[in-house]
């Protein structure tokens, strides 16, 4: 029988990002958040969230779907 694993792959890890982004109200300072580089320049790879400098720091915002 397999075991589960106990670790997030990146697909968890990646939409746990975006809940976290869309309880924030779809903006959260880069240094505050605890994922990954990787993860968030996967996210901005596939255009679901964008980085941006408000001259007070940079800022990971979920990209507008309409």
């Amino acid at each position: 029988m397999p075991r589960k694993s106990t670790y997030l792959t990146s697909t968890d890890q990646s939409s746990l990002c975006l809940q976290y982004l869309r309880r924030c109200g779809g903006s959260a300072r880069l240094g505050s958040i605890n994922f990954s580089l990787s993860l968030i320049q996967t996210l901005v790879n596939q255009k679901l969230v964008k980085i941006n400098n408000t001259g007070t720091g940079f800022y990971v915002e979920l990209e507008e779907t309409k």
